[in-house]
């Protein structure tokens, strides 16, 4: 046991249950919109130079799928993202996230990160038969699973990935408009503002598990709260959307326990 609590905290193993053992084939207590949930949490380029910089780039794209009705994370997605605009990494950068130049210097640039994400997307979407919707009210009533989109905060989708995608005029897949924040949900829900993800885990009784600011980490770290937070009877809702057309971000809806 001790061998595998130690490999999991390493991060060698990706396929996991992220339920408890005696809740693992158990309801949750409210009837989910979703039956899948998408986590995403981006690295990218940073400094501490006391310097204001407006282009921060992904450099590490990772995303979980969370069944909502068993917390099994069931696939990942996972890639570095080769900088255009400040291609060497800071000190800084490098320290914080634990990612090394070799590594983003090996990856691929985000349009190309971009379309491997969309054709991972498509596969799940064949495979376990999911759709997308925005601002979902009911649940579905057809074959199809519903499925949203996750983060910790609005920054990955809201400001990371739109400006980014704007200032290099790319295509960013529409189904990536409209999310989950997991911090905004999480305040209103247990009427407590955490003090970051880990301490968001801490305060429900779990540890940490990984390396905090690591992508593929924080994004399985974050699952493991979500899945939490639904076994205690958080009904999970779209929280922010961009308008189409326009760009605008706003809020949908009321949140959960609202």
């Amino acid at each position: 046991m001790a061998t595998k609590r130690l490999a999991r905290q390493l991060g060698l193993i990706r396929r996991k249950s992220v339920a408890p053992a005696n809740e693992k084939q158990g309801r949750s207590k409210s009837k989910q919109l979703y039956d899948y949930l998408i986590v995403i949490d981006f690295e990218s380029t940073c400094w501490n130079d006391g310097k204001h910089h407006n282009s921060q780039e992904i450099i590490e794209f990772p995303a979980v799928l969370l069944n909502t009705l068993t917390g099994e994370i069931e696939c990942e997605f996972h890639a570095y993202v080769q900088p255009q605009e400040h291609p060497i990494l800071s000190e800084f950068c490098m320290e914080l996230t634990g990612i090394k130049q070799a590594q983003v210097d090996e990856g691929v640039p985000l349009k190309i990160c971009l379309s491997q994400f969309c054709k991972w997307i498509h596969k799940i979407q064949q495979q376990k038969k999911i759709i997308f919707a925005t601002g979902v009210s009911e649940p579905s009533t057809s074959a199809a699973k519903l499925c949203a989109f996750v983060t910790w905060s609005d920054w990955d989708l809201g400001v990371c990935l739109e400006y980014e995608c704007k200032r290099k005029q790319l295509l960013k897949p529409v189904f990536l408009n409209s999310w989950i924040d997991l911090r905004a949900t999480y305040k209103l829900f247990y009427r407590r503002k955490p003090k970051g993800l880990s301490g968001a885990l801490q305060e429900v009784g779990i540890e940490f598990s990984g390396r905090e600011h690591s992508g593929l980490d924080d994004s399985r770290n974050t699952a493991l709260l979500a899945w939490k937070m639904i076994r205690d009877g958080c009904l999970m809702k779209i929280t922010r959307s961009f308008n189409k057309g326009t760009g605008f971000c706003k809020y949908i809806g009321k949140f959960p326990g609202q």
